[in-house]
């Protein structure tokens, strides 16, 4: 019996210093939406603008931006959010162009430089559209850390799930910080007063 009642201790005791181990430990990071690391997000780039002209990323320099992926067929996410960007940019001040609102399409087999110029025309701020061939948007995708993929719906089409985050860039094209979808508008407003100052 004085046996079983040591080996039963001698349990209790590893099991608390599993527990206080476990305690201790540092919490894991939540798992980022942004499938790359801070330093390597972004890169120069070529898609189809909304006026099926060829635009580069080098046309963005020396100005902030803010980048958002998405798709024209999108029925919450996208437009609430180009409408909250419109929304913070006004907040900002009477100038719109003191930072460029750039969306990307992950759906570029449905969204042409057409479709991207009457989306983009939709909320009230100048935002460039861009498109491109599937594998050209595959590549800035992973230049930016976006992650996309097409979700079957019954009859036969199809939505997308995608990164929701807008990435901001410095003037140097430089990743300095995101705009969550669950982020309120004070701490993105002072992000973007960061950004533009």
């Amino acid at each position: 019996m004085r046996r079983v009642r040591i080996i039963l201790w001698v349990a209790v005791a590893i099991a608390g210093l599993v527990a206080l181990t476990l305690a201790l430990r540092p919490a894991a990071a939540p798992q980022s939406s942004i499938n790359t690391t801070m330093a390597k997000l972004g890169g120069p780039f070529t898609l189809t603008g909304s006026d099926g002209q060829p635009f580069s990323s080098a046309r963005l320099a020396g100005k902030p931006y803010a980048i958002f992926f998405g798709f024209t067929h999108c029925p919450d996410v996208c437009p609430t959010t180009l409408a909250r960007l419109a929304r913070l940019s006004k907040a900002l001040g009477p100038d719109d162009t003191v930072f460029e609102r750039v969306f990307i399409s992950v759906d570029p087999e449905r969204d042409k430089p057409a479709d991207m110029a009457r989306y983009s025309a939709l909320f009230g701020t100048p935002i460039i559209g861009l498109t491109g061939s599937p594998e050209e948007i595959e590549r800035v995708k992973k230049l930016y850390g976006i992650y996309s993929k097409k979700v079957p719906l019954p009859g036969g089409d199809y939505s997308v799930d995608h990164t929701a985050t807008v990435l901001l860039f410095d003037r140097n094209g430089h990743f300095t910080s995101t705009i969550a979808t669950d982020e309120g508008d004070g701490p993105a407003l002072e992000k973007l007063k960061a950004l533009t100052a």
